[in-house]
C-alpha cells in the first residue's frame, strides 16, 4: 500500500526539484512583462527580452569564470550543447578520445560521425568506480588526435574525472578539451581557463537549479565551429550566412526568453549559496545513503566508496532484484523517486560490471534533506527482506 506522504525526490542527476522559488517568479515575470523577441526589435519589451538573455549570459560567466560573456552559446540542453561542439568541431580524418563512462549525448554523436565522416574515437576505460587516470589519456594521442571529449561526474558512479589534468595534457600537446558538465554544473567549481576547458556544454535544468528546456555552451574564443542551426539571427539579416558574431553565430530562432529568465534566477541562487557549500550538503547526504544502504545485507553499491570525492549520485543494486522492479516499489509503495536502468551511459555500466542488469540510482539535491535520505535507506532494507 503506498504511504500517504508527499514524494521524496531523489532524482536529481535527472532534473532538479522543487525549484528555488525565485525561478518560479522570474519565468512568470518574462511571460508577462519580457515576452518579446530577443534581438528582434528596439521596441520597450524586446530590449527588456535582450537583457533577459544577457544578463543569464554574465551570471553564467562568473561562475564559470569565463572572460567574454558572450563565448555562451544557448542551447535547449546540455545534448544539444555537446552536439553543436562534436560536430561543429570535428573534421574527416580526426581522432578523438574520450572516456568509457561517457553519457549517449557524447557516445552517439561521436559514432555518427565514425559513419558519415571517418573520424576514429578512443573510449578510455576507467576502473569500477569510475576513477579516470589521467596518463591512459596520454598514452592514446595520436598524430592525428585534435580532442579529448570527458564528463566531469559520471552519471551512473558520481565519480569526479580528473579535468584539470586533462586539460594540461591537451594544452601540452595542442588539443582541445570539450568538457560534459551535466552533472557537476552548480555542484563543483569550474574555471575554464584554469583547468584548461575550451568548450564547456552544461545543463540549466539540473545543478543550476533553472527550468528545463535551458543549457548552453561555452566556446574558446580560440575555437570556431560550424553551426548545425541556420536561420534568423535577427543580426547581419543582408547576409545569406550566419552571422560571424557571437553569440548570434550559433543561436539562430528564437529563444526561451521565460526559461532563460528561470536559469538567470536559478544561477544567482547558486552562486549566493556558494557551490563548496552546496557540493558539501550533497557529499554529506551521498555518505549517509552509502553508509545505511552498505549496511543491508544483499545491496551492491556502485562508484567511490564511502570517504571518496564524488557527486550526489548513488547507484546500487538490492540482491536479485530487478532495478526496474525496486524503482517502482520504491515509487509506489513508498513515494520515493528514483531511476532505474542504464542511464544513457552502457559503457560505464561495463566498467562498473552491470551491463547484464543496469542499477538503481539515487540522487540528492541542495533541498534534500538527511530525513528523506534515511526513509530511502529504510524502504531499501525493507524490499531487501524479500530479494
Amino acid at each position: 500500500m503506498k504511504h500517504d506522504k508527499e514524494l521524496i525526490y531523489l532524482d536529481h542527476a535527472a532534473t532538479s526539484w522543487p525549484k528555488p522559488p525565485e525561478v518560479l517568479e522570474a519565468v512568470m515575470k518574462a511571460m508577462q512583462e519580457e515576452a518579446a523577441n530577443p534581438g528582434r526589435g528596439s521596441h520597450q519589451m524586446a530590449v527588456k527580452a535582450s537583457r533577459v538573455l544577457f544578463d543569464t549570459r554574465k551570471q553564467l560567466a562568473g561562475l564559470f569564470k569565463i572572460k567574454n560573456p558572450n563565448d555562451i552559446a544557448f542551447s535547449l540542453n546540455t545534448t544539444g550543447a555537446l552536439n553543436l561542439a562534436i560536430k561543429g568541431y570535428l573534421k574527416t580524418g580526426d581522432h578523438v578520445i574520450a572516456t568509457a563512462v561517457e553519457h549517449n549525448s557524447v557516445r552517439r554523436p561521436l559514432e555518427y560521425l565514425k559513419r558519415t565522416r571517418g573520424i576514429e574515437v578512443a573510449y578510455i576505460e576507467t576502473d569500477s568506480e569510475g576513477h579516470l587516470d589521467a596518463s591512459r589519456v596520454r598514452e592514446a594521442i595520436r598524430p592525428n588526435t585534435t580532442l579529448i571529449v570527458a564528463n566531469h561526474s559520471s552519471n551512473l558512479l558520481g565519480s569526479i574525472l580528473p579535468i584539470a589534468d586533462l586539460g594540461d595534457i591537451a594544452r601540452s600537446h595542442n588539443l582541445r578539451l570539450l568538457v560534459d558538465a551535466a552533472q557537476s554544473a552548480g555542484l563543483l567549481d569550474i574555471d575554464v581557463r584554469g583547468m584548461g576547458i575550451d568548450m564547456l556544454a552544461f545543463p540549466g535544468h539540473k545543478g543550476l537549479l533553472g527550468p528545463q528546456g535551458t543549457g548552453g555552451l561555452y566556446i574558446s574564443p580560440e575555437v570556431d565551429l560550424e553551426p548545425h542551426m541556420h536561420g534568423g539571427t535577427g543580426s547581419q539579416s543582408e547576409a545569406p550566412d550566419q552571422p560571424s558574431i557571437r553569440p548570434d553565430r550559433y543561436e539562430a530562432g528564437t529563444q526561451n526568453t521565460p526559461g532563460l529568465g528561470g536559469l538567470r534566477a536559478g544561477v544567482a541562487f547558486v552562486r549566493e549559496q556558494s557551490v563548496s557549500r552546496i557540493y558539501e550538503h550533497e557529499w554529506q547526504l551521498s555518505q549517509l545513503m552509502i553508509e545505511g544502504l552498505s549496511r543491508i545485507n544483499g545491496v551492491r553499491l556502485l562508484g567511490p566508496h564511502a570517504g571518496q570525492p564524488r557527486t550526489g549520485i548513488v547507484s546500487f543494486l538490492v540482491g536479485q532484484a530487478d532495478p526496474s522492479e525496486t524503482a517502482f516499489i520504491l515509487d509506489q509503495h513508498y513515494g520515493i523517486a528514483v531511476r532505474s536502468g542504464f542511464h544513457c551511459t552502457p559503457q560505464a555500466h561495463q566498467c562498473a560490471g552491470t551491463s547484464d542488469t543496469g542499477a538503481v540510482r539515487a540522487s540528492v539535491g541542495c533541498f534534500t534533506t538527511k530525513e528523506e535520505v534515511e526513509a530511502l535507506v529504510s524502504a531499501v532494507r525493507e524490499i531487501s527482506l524479500h530479494y
